[in-house]
């Protein structure tokens, strides 16, 4: 594929299951300590990540992690198995408040946070608990964690040189795909123009290693290695002003990933929407966050800070989405 095969493989892949072993109607609530509606709903949509959920609720990690101090696997065990099991309709998400500096250093507590930085350091932070017993290891032996074999994926960049038209590829690991929506009325949109081929040129030229000269070229990033759970950010903050782009961005239910793919002739590569985490407000200053999610019980529920309410699918598809997580 391009890509080395891993040294180690640190978690059995066919260990890994895509369909809810326990199912049930939605969990608890959680309690809104001032700001943390982005935690909130970030941990919402994780806890009903169906292969990661069925992984915690074994309790597999915490039997035989030796950590000392600070594990963000060991803090999401016992926060899923807490919500999933819970007696009351709403809990204090408390192992996750007292660990909150360790997640992410910039974070300070009261202040509203971006749930797309949150759910990327707190990725992260269960990626570094995996890695915790296992020193020097090359980085396609780091993909096959528990983590990275469930939000993992590699994407591939292939420049194309115009004038001797050698082709140089390079992959990189990715655990969620940022789409620019500017200019998308759509996911599929988006989706077309992250793999539209983007023209190298002026002061932006490509150093050809068979011209060995500075040339025009085309370049194009693919998906090449898909996820089990594809998380698509949409692009609504402006990283400079913090304004947001309001638009209705139109997202399927189910969706087939086969279009992007470096290899874009084949079978179909579907995915099935589960979660949806929805930003209400002008920008990223300020608002809120709220999700929409599938519980086990295959029914939707919006999940509101302590708020658990029964919704339709119909609603879950037209929020103002800024998060989407999509199951194969």
């Amino acid at each position: 594929e391009g890509i080395a095969p891993p040294k180690r493989i640190l978690f059995p892949p066919e260990k890994i299951c895509m369909v809810w072993q326990q199912r049930q109607r939605a969990g608890a609530g959680l309690f809104n300590v001032g700001n943390t509606c982005f935690l909130n709903s970030v941990l919402q949509c994780l806890t009903y990540t169906p292969p990661l959920a069925n992984y915690l609720l074994s309790r597999e990690h915490s039997r035989a992690c030796h950590q000392q101090g600070f594990c963000m696997m060991c803090i999401m065990e016992a926060h899923v198995n807490k919500v999933l099991h819970s007696p009351v309709s709403a809990i204090l998400p408390l192992a996750v408040l007292k660990v909150f500096r360790r997640i992410g250093e910039h974070f300070q507590p009261g202040r509203e946070e971006d749930a797309h930085d949150f759910l990327c350091c707190t990725v992260n932070a269960m990626q570094r608990a995996c890695l915790s017993a296992s020193n020097d290891l090359d980085l396609s032996s780091q993909s096959t964690t528990i983590v990275y074999q469930i939000f993992g994926g590699f994407l591939r960049s292939r420049v194309t040189c115009f004038s001797c038209e050698a082709i140089s590829d390079s992959y990189e690991a990715f655990l969620d795909v940022p789409l620019d929506i500017k200019a998308a009325s759509s996911l599929t949109a988006a989706l077309e123009e992250f793999v539209t081929p983007e023209h190298l040129d002026g002061d932006n030229c490509f150093k050809c290693d068979k011209c060995k000269k500075n040339v025009a070229a085309s370049k194009r990033f693919t998906v090449h290695r898909a996820p089990k759970i594809l998380t698509v950010c949409l692009k609504r903050f402006d990283c400079f002003t913090g304004g947001k782009i309001s638009k209705v961005v139109e997202y399927p239910e189910y969706l087939d990933l086969r279009p992007y793919m470096s290899q874009a002739d084949g079978e179909p590569l579907q995915y099935s929407l589960y979660a949806v985490l929805v930003h209400s407000g002008v920008s990223c200053h300020g608002g809120h966050y709220f999700c929409y999610t599938k519980a086990s019980n295959g029914l939707w529920y919006e999940m509101d800070d302590e708020s658990v309410e029964l919704r339709c699918i119909d609603t879950a598809l037209r929020q103002q989405a800024y998060l989407l997580f999509y199951a194969r």
